[in-house]
């Protein structure tokens, strides 16, 4: 395999990392510095010149897009998905992640657990937004802060307004989010490559600091995960479209939080604290796309009119909850399931005897029509009802 790796610092232990483990499983790898390219758009077909050359052929990228050039590094990225060049994240996942917003507004959506949070650029919406999500205390940031920069616990309402209406005027858009008490000043941060976690540590901030990023001066630990803290970084993860990805979730007492999903997670910390060759996984994961890639069936299977690929949420269809494949009735009415997800598992192929639980996503094959029928009306929102005050008795 030839894999260029897209990043700005050779000489980071990340990059250096990754070099070696490519090397050391005999592939050829170069570190390209993402600026140096420019995207050629008058041939026929897609290109790409670094250094003022003609590029010579790949089969894989892994980009290392900092936050300081993700809209050109993106590009190059798209650019490379144009030239049929792998790469475990897409151009679309990186900037999704990157905005803070953004990333949140996708998980959410997806039943993703977060902590409550709200977005408003209103001054006379930040009281009502602060007492939607809580409360003070709070925290605030902005919506590309990375490393735990950008990222303040505001004590009470006043300080909190202080400081948005602050960073409203320097043209900042910031999140309220509530604060987490109970995982004050640790997080958990599981890195996620393809369908699993390969390491997992838990970050402590150090002294009365909240945050605890290791550039924050915080502390680093070894952690066994809970299935359920692994299956929520998987799907944070794949929603996002990251097959590499940090996902870093807060222990809330109702269970994990994601906070973010990190695009181009740092090596260093977690490996040190867990002795693990996470370099060496992601090669190996890349390796195994490019040798034998995955086909989205969703978009590269060509049916006859009427039939196609789609997801069943059995959550959606909740008389099929506790009943086996066999007796779902899918098959009667054209419907071949490919593939179940459940959890960080699949069952490929799976067989009548399986018993379908609440949580499953069935990946099929069928008719268009008999599918959407399963699929319930969405739910419309229901009109709050504002009380006006009563009128001042005369």
């Amino acid at each position: 395999m030839k894999l260029a790796v897209l990043s700005r610092a050779p000489q980071s232990y990340s990059t250096q990392r990754l070099r070696a483990a490519a090397i050391q499983r005999g592939h050829i790898v170069k570190v390209l510095n993402t600026l140096k390219f420019a995207i050629d758009l008058t041939a026929d077909e897609p290109d790409l010149h670094y250094r003022g050359r003609p590029l010579s052929d790949y089969d894989a990228i892994l980009p290392r897009i900092g936050s300081s050039i993700t809209y050109f590094g993106t590009a190059v990225v798209r650019q490379f998905e144009q030239m049929d060049v792998y790469t475990p994240n897409t151009a679309n996942g990186i900037s999704s992640a990157r905005d803070k917003l953004r990333a949140n507004q996708i998980l959410s959506r997806h039943d993703i657990a977060m902590p409550a949070t709200a977005f408003v650029r209103n001054r006379a919406d930040v009281r009502p937004a602060i007492e939607r999500v809580g409360g003070a205390p709070v925290v605030i940031k902005l919506l590309e802060g990375t490393q735990g920069i950008g990222v303040i616990l505001a004590p009470q309402v006043k300080v909190a307004e202080a400081i948005i209406e602050t960073l409203h005027s320097t043209k900042q858009n910031v999140l309220i989010q509530k604060f987490i008490a109970e995982s004050r000043g640790r997080d958990i941060r599981a890195l996620v490559v393809g369908d699993r976690v390969v390491a997992a540590m838990r970050r402590v901030a150090a002294g009365d600091e909240f945050r605890s990023n290791v550039h924050r001066g915080g502390s680093v630990e070894p952690v066994v995960l809970d299935p359920i803290y692994e299956q929520i970084a998987v799907r944070s993860a794949q929603i996002m479209g990251l097959r590499v990805a940090g996902v870093d979730m807060l222990e809330g007492d109702d269970g994990p939080l994601v906070m973010e999903v990190n695009s181009s997670p740092g090596l260093q910390g977690i490996e040190q604290a867990t002795k693990l060759d996470v370099a060496g996984a992601i090669i190996d994961y890349i390796g195994g796309q490019v040798a034998f890639p995955e086909i989205d069936v969703r978009q590269r299977l060509t049916v006859s009119t009427g039939y196609g690929v789609a997801e069943l949420h059995v959550h959606n269809a909740v008389e099929l909850v506790g009943k086996t494949l066999g007796e779902s009735g899918l098959w009667e009415r054209d419907i071949t399931v490919l593939t179940l997800h459940r959890g960080v598992g699949v069952i490929p192929n799976p067989r009548k005897h399986v018993v379908l639980e609440a949580d499953d996503r069935l990946l099929c094959f069928g008719k268009l029509e008999e599918m959407r029928s399963m699929i319930p009306e969405r739910r419309r929102r229901r009109a709050k009802v504002r009380r006006l005050p009563k009128e001042p008795l005369s």
